[in-house]
């Protein structure tokens, strides 16, 4: 027996606090705080219990009529969970920076119900129980991250947002036109684990472009090159919202959706049948190595994570473009890793701003005498990045190494061992300079009481996803560990 209520209950959790919250005036200050934080805790609930029950085999469905032979569903599946629970635990922890990190800034009403909007959306993208539904989430997830983009007003802001928008609407125009194309050839394509599409035979050239047009699409907010030129310009928006666009929504509803595609639409025998996938496995190891290039070349802070991002997503398409289920492992597994390490990343960068008023990378010296917790944080969410264990990103490393052995593709190990030679590259002096050279003397002391290098607002958050980043790595072997689970829905794509 379906449960139809909570995947509904899930969605409308941020979208409701999100429209309530435009109301409020910007002095309504602690209740749009209640409102935000009740609302994250509530999705947490929710998805916890919805988790569980997915583990123990119960199924979760909405479905509402939305034209003759079209329906909006959402669903609950072992991939829509991993996704899910990402989404949520990162949207809670960014909430509390969020609340700290605009103290005393104007717009903090249209910030947060944009916020929620984005949130929302993000959840719809991961619910989606057919292409449609996906569709019409991804697009008001365009919308909906718009206003946070151009927050600041600024003529830079404003100039990010309209190069943002003329990617992402870009990548709408392709994305639709693989769903209509796909609607001709198969009707509204429901997810279905090991592929929707499995049992059509025939159209192989209409399959082929169909994937072309909707992977086109999805590449956009994946950042995947040529498509990323967006990502670094939107690095104007303030810190939680580049932790958002980088960790929770954007670039992962475009690597969600690419897997989507791949497993539960087409499905891994009829990709690896069409020869559909190594041209996209080319195009990850292009941009592995890409943007791990351009990191080097970046002396602005968040610009240099920007295209680390760029890099990183690129490992989540790489294992999924793989034959095999190891590599699968690895790429879906990154989803989550690469997730709790930048937003680690990002919730630093923005705390050396807000206290110290640092933005560029050689401005770092010393930092770690001042703000050691931060500093901490960043140094074990760089190094996971780099992939040294016990942090999270050695597991991805690992898998996606061994993947590519067992998939015979050698050429992916020395993309691999390169990228993390450049990843060390434009960390290691970082963490170097923050540690071990003398601190700048033109700081201000520090008012703060004893202990405290910054606000819990800021300092909280930033610590728990480090601890997260570790815990990831540490705990590994765990049943409902993210290896754990993403071992359980590769499990299920690959059955045959």
């Amino acid at each position: 027996m379906k449960n139809t209520w909570l995947p509904m209950c899930v969605l409308l959790s941020s979208l409701l606090p999100g429209l309530i919250i435009f109301l409020l005036s910007e002095e309504a200050r602690r209740t749009r705080t209640v409102l935000n934080l009740t609302a994250a805790a509530t999705k947490l609930l929710l998805t916890a219990a919805m988790a569980w029950g997915v583990f123990q085999g119960r199924q979760y469905e909405t479905r509402v009529s939305f034209f003759p032979n079209a329906d909006l569903v959402l669903r609950a599946d072992s991939f829509s969970l991993l996704f899910i629970t990402l989404s949520a635990v990162l949207w809670f922890v960014t909430t509390i920076y969020a609340v700290g990190y605009l103290e005393g800034t104007g717009h903090r009403s249209r910030f947060f119900g944009f916020f929620s909007l984005c949130v929302a959306s993000t959840m719809g993208i991961a619910l989606a129980g057919n292409l449609l539904t996906f569709f019409l989430f991804y697009e008001m997830l365009t919308l909906s991250t718009y206003p946070l983009v151009i927050h600041r007003g600024t003529k830079e802001a404003l100039r990010a947002g309209n190069v943002y928008l003329r990617y992402t609407l870009s990548g709408a125009t392709l994305l639709l036109a693989g769903v209509v194309l796909l609607y001709t050839l198969a009707g509204t394509v429901e997810f279905t684990e090991r592929g929707a599409l499995s049992a059509v035979s025939g159209h192989r050239t209409e399959l082929v472009v169909a994937f072309g047009l909707l992977i086109g699409g999805l590449a956009v907010k994946a950042a995947l090159v040529p498509f990323h030129g967006w990502l670094p310009v939107a690095m104007v928006a303030p810190a939680p919202v580049s932790a958002l666009l980088h960790a929770v929504a954007v670039v992962k509803a475009g690597a969600f959706g690419i897997t989507r595609v791949i497993y539960d639409v087409y499905g891994v025998y009829l990709v690896h049948d069409l020869g559909v996938t190594r041209p996209l496995a080319v195009v990850a190891a292009i941009t592995i190595l890409y943007g791990s290039l351009k990191a080097l070349q970046q002396g602005d802070l968040k610009r240099r994570l920007a295209y680390s991002t760029v890099s990183q997503v690129a490992y989540i398409v790489l294992g999924i473009s793989i034959f095999g289920t190891v590599s699968t492992i690895g790429g879906l597994v990154h989803l989550v890793h690469q997730g709790v390490m930048k937003i680690t990343l990002f919730f630093c960068a923005g705390n050396y701003a807000e206290e110290l008023h640092l933005h560029r990378v050689k401005e770092l010296r010393g930092v770690g005498r001042r703000m050691p917790l931060t500093t901490a944080a960043f140094t074990i969410a760089a190094l996971g990045m780099i992939g040294i264990p016990p942090v999270a990103g050695f597991i991805t490393k690992w898998y996606l190494g061994i993947g590519a052995l067992e998939a015979n593709e050698p050429w992916l190990v020395v993309v691999l061992l390169v990228s993390s030679l450049l990843n060390a590259g434009y960390f290691l002096p970082i963490v170097y300079s923050a540690w071990f050279q003398a601190p700048r003397e033109d700081w201000k002391p520090s008012t703060r009481p004893r202990g405290w290098e910054i606000g819990w607002a800021l300092l909280f958050p930033t610590v728990v996803t480090a601890v997260l980043s570790v815990a990831a790595g540490l705990f590994a072997g765990a049943e409902l560990s993210p290896l754990g689970w993403t071992r359980l829905i590769t499990d299920r794509e690959f059955r045959p």
